[in-house]
């Protein structure tokens, strides 16, 4: 079965625009959108431009602690599950491979890939991705009768940076919030980089989406531990959890662990609760509502001193050098109306959608999306036969009553989508661009500096898939530069 991939799974028409919209612009710097309830008067840290307060949608599984799926009858690992070349195999048909062997390699940017389980490889397949559709992926058929792998903590303490380094890379470790840039070479900074705060990126803004919740209520400890191997590996002291307030149960777990912390080693590890409001998980968003600083356009977040790392892939590191355990597995949120048993699972890398959701009881009969990933930057998908990767947060299943399919209209140029963007740029004159074939001039709308977050998506009254637009734009530039 082929694959039908939308790019973004427009924001807009999975909830459409409420009639309960208020604006913010007295008296303030800011210019926010909000939506339902106003949010609380107590002062938080956020970032000073655009946002919206899109339905939170995480009461299905944000309670749910993960559970653990037994391994499946096979796995197809993606070749390319990371920012960089694809891996090459080092195995053949008929190899037997235990859990954890390297299976596929790089040699330049990129990260190893694992056996997440013991059984006979089957080859390189074709597999579906909700990106690029087919991609090659290696197939391990598994072995029902091996038993699990197990790991014990070492003292990592010792190690030295190159030793940390060299851990992190030779286990696969990759940013897991979804971005897949390989994490040895991110902390692998020059000696000549003036750095002074590492931020751990606790938000998970994304409607819907609970794994990184449940790894930081689950995992707290690890990702303590994780954040002072990175410390160490950058030689600086400071690190910042950044946690949205609509998470106190998480807030409340890393400030104890931090307050019974025996081993500090002179590390200063804090946690800095961050005002509910889309999209504060955002790179440069999240950097400005801990530091107030901002990132100039074309940079590396190392040049204003910071490095940036989501929590689950500070748990995967802290796996990685204490345990000795590559990055094969993850949690993943699978919700919505339209699945019979929302869960946050535990799932082998390289298991299909369509195994997890048979695993939970199947779907509901108003299904009518499904999208890799969260509403407002997933993709929507028209097959379940697509692998988990190692950036898979979660898999939405959403019912009729949470989408809306009504048609886009023209700009009617009210400026909400302007008012909502967290980079200040001008979706509504990049889309009329694009809609009269000038993709290529939308240069001085600031195109480069999107990042799809759909904020201006959602709040369009005509339901203009603007992020589509920018998406074009983005294409278009990239094209005439080319040539």
């Amino acid at each position: 079965m082929g694959i039908l991939v939308f790019i973004n799974a427009a924001p807009h028409k999975l909830y459409g625009l409420p009639n309960n919209v208020t604006f913010d612009r007295g008296g303030s710097k800011t210019t926010r959108f909000q939506i339902g309830e106003l949010m609380s008067a107590e002062t938080l840290s956020t970032f000073p431009m655009g946002g919206i307060h899109p339905p939170e949608s995480k009461e299905l599984t944000e309670k749910l602690a993960s559970e653990v799926m037994p391994s499946p009858k096979r796995v197809r690992l993606i070749l390319k599950q990371h920012v960089g070349a694809p891996c090459k195999p080092l195995v053949k048909k008929k190899d037997k491979v235990t859990e954890g062997d390297v299976v596929a390699s790089v040699e330049k940017l990129g990260a190893n890939i694992h056996a997440p389980v013991s059984g006979t490889v089957k080859g390189v397949q074709n597999a579906l991705h909700p990106l690029v559709g087919n991609a090659p992926a290696l197939a391990i058929e598994t072995d029902p009768e091996a038993e699990p792998k197990t790991y014990s903590p070492v003292d990592w303490t010792g190690f030295s940076r190159e030793e940390l380094l060299a851990k992190i890379k030779d286990a696969g470790v990759v940013g897991m919030g979804g971005a897949g840039f390989p994490a040895g070479f991110k902390l692998d900074v020059r000696p000549d980089v003036k750095l002074d705060t590492l931020i751990l990126n606790g938000a998970e803004c994304e409607p819907y989406l609970t794994s990184d919740h449940r790894v930081m209520l689950e995992h707290t400890k690890d990702i303590v531990e994780g954040a002072k191997i990175m410390l160490k590996i950058l030689g600086i002291n400071y690190c910042a959890i950044g946690v949205e307030n609509n998470k106190p149960d998480a807030i409340q777990a890393f400030n104890k662990t931090i307050a019974e912390d025996s081993s500090k080693n002179g590390y200063n590890i804090v946690v800095k609760p961050l005002k509910v409001q889309y999209p504060q998980g955002s790179a440069d968003q999240i950097m400005q509502a801990v530091t107030g600083r901002a990132r100039p356009a074309g940079v590396r977040s190392s040049v204003i001193g910071i490095i940036l790392q989501n929590v689950y892939t500070t748990k995967a590191v802290y796996d990685a050098v204490a345990l000795d355990k590559p990055l094969y597995e993850r949690i993943v949120t699978f919700t919505g109306k339209g699945i019979k048993k929302p869960a946050n699972v535990m799932v082998k890398v390289g298991t299909s959608i369509a195994d997890i959701v048979e695993y939970l009881g199947g779907t509901t009969p108003d299904l009518a999306k499904v999208i890799a990933g969260g509403p407002m930057m997933g993709f929507a998908v028209s097959s379940l036969d697509i692998p988990i990767t190692k950036t898979t947060s979660g898999v939405l299943f959403l019912a009729k009553d949470e989408i809306d399919i009504e048609p886009h209209l023209p700009c009617i140029s009210c400026g909400f989508c302007v008012d909502v963007c967290p980079m200040g740029l001008e979706p509504n004159q990049t889309s009329v661009y694009v809609e009269a074939g000038r993709g290529k001039d939308t240069e001085e709308f600031g195109v480069d500096d999107c990042f799809l977050c759909g904020s201006c998506a959602y709040v369009c009254p005509a339901k203009r898939p603007l992020v589509q637009f920018m998406t074009i734009a983005k294409n278009d530039l990239r094209a005439a530069a080319r040539k």
